[in-house]
């Protein structure tokens, strides 16, 4: 059974929703910053690969379990921009404010609005792990044209799900969870680690 658990994050919004799912389970959390662990680079072109690499090296500084999640919203119009580099999108230390400023002008003569948040999801039990879970989520929508919503973290604002006729910002922490790309991914990874005898 689990009862420890290092999420290897930095991003306060994306550790409070992965703590909120976890919080059914007897699992004591700690996050990479409370245990002096500065984050893994990310180099590769796949959220899968950083969000393994994350993981990896987390469980390793730590000497824990290590949970790890790489996310982004991907935009088809744009050649999949921002993808992998969602967060750093207008630059390495770029505010949310400024990637949502850098989308909306890139969007500006673009009809085609269409857009999906992806989720990757790893769990190593130590560094060289060699079954690390693995589950995924996408949650689809589109660019809004202008910010909406105070809530949420990072695209939210512009992110529009039109099934709920809200932005991501728009949306309360636990409507959130049961559409997004992070909560899907976190509860596929739940169930796969109810299957390996980890909960």
């Amino acid at each position: 059974m689990l009862d420890t658990l290092v999420i290897a994050s930095s991003n306060k919004g994306k550790i409070a929703e992965i703590s909120a799912l976890l919080t059914p389970y007897p699992i004591t959390l700690n996050t990479q910053d409370e245990l002096g662990i500065i984050g893994a680079e990310e180099p590769y072109a796949t959220f899968f690969e950083n969000a393994l690499a994350k993981a990896r090296h987390t469980a390793k500084e730590s000497g824990k379990p290590a949970l790890a999640d790489d996310s982004g919203l991907v935009v088809p119009a744009l050649a999949n921009a921002p993808g992998v580099y969602s967060a750093r999108y207008a630059g390495a230390n770029a505010t949310d404010p400024q990637n949502n400023a850098k989308l909306l002008t890139a969007m500006t003569a673009v009809t085609q609005r269409q857009a999906f948040y992806y989720a990757a999801m790893v769990l190593v039990m130590h560094a060289h792990d060699p079954a690390p879970i693995f589950a995924e989520g996408y949650w689809h929508g589109e660019i809004a044209e202008h910010p909406r919503g105070e809530n949420g973290f990072g695209y939210d604002p512009l992110f529009y799900d039109p099934r709920i006729a809200k932005t991501g910002a728009e949306m309360q922490r636990e409507e959130k969870q049961r559409v997004s790309h992070r909560g899907q991914s976190l509860r596929r990874l739940l169930r796969l680690m109810q299957l390996r005898r980890l909960l």
